[in-house]
């Protein structure tokens, strides 16, 4: 199994010993020793998975990487963490994925309303499995615990991924902005429920469906 590992926080460094990943097209920085590079359809999850995007609108440029030595992968200067699954799901926005274990499959989940939200759809990428999987945040993510008995309320825009057993719901409510006067609609959030892990970036995506 190929080992993750950081290079300060905006850069991945994956170890392989004839081991393969599967990362964000175009995302290779530099490698040593000897890599194969083979850009996959579909996040390479063949025909069926290219047109289940297509129609949801969750599209993913991956490549997969094989080889031996040391690959280094960034996007944008984006900041990366490290998940590591252990038999469970990761659902990411499939533009935050970077890295992935190339023995962990992924895939599309219907995820509700928070997609009308978002403007990204009512699907998003799961990742699932055993291994390691790099995704990207703008600015340092916050990973945030949700309990039975503290639930969390999330902006759309700065969502950036979850794992556990979490419910999720789409809600309307009001933010800083609205109490000072900069919200120019109703403003939309995605609550959490259960027990698992929220990641959340200090900076906001562009949403549509009214200010967040």
């Amino acid at each position: 199994m190929a080992t993750f590992r950081l290079q300060g926080s905006k850069v991945l460094a994956v170890d392989m010993t004839g081991d393969s990943v599967r990362a964000k097209n175009g995302s290779m920085v530099a490698y040593d020793g000897r890599m194969a590079f083979k850009k996959m359809s579909g996040g390479g999850e063949g025909l069926r998975g290219m047109v289940t995007r297509r129609l949801t609108g969750e599209q993913m440029e991956m490549m997969e990487v094989k080889g031996q030595g040391t690959c280094y992968f960034a996007d944008r200067a984006s900041e990366i963490n490290l998940v590591a699954l252990h038999g469970d799901k990761l659902f990411v926005e499939a533009s935050n994925l970077l890295c992935a274990d190339g023995g962990l499959r992924t895939g599309t989940s219907f995820t509700g309303l928070r997609g009308g939200a978002t403007g990204t759809g009512l699907f998003t990428t799961t990742v699932e499995g055993s291994g390691q999987a790099a995704i990207m945040s703008h600015g340092p993510a916050v990973v945030l615990r949700v309990t039975p008995q503290y639930p969390l309320s999330v902006d759309p825009g700065a969502y950036v991924a979850h794992q556990g057993d979490l419910r999720q719901s789409f809600q309307s409510g009001v933010t800083f902005r609205t109490f000072l006067g900069e919200g120019g609609g109703e403003a939309f959030q995605i609550r959490f429920e259960g027990d698992g892990l929220v990641y959340v970036q200090p900076s906001e995506r562009n949403t549509v469906g009214g200010d967040i």
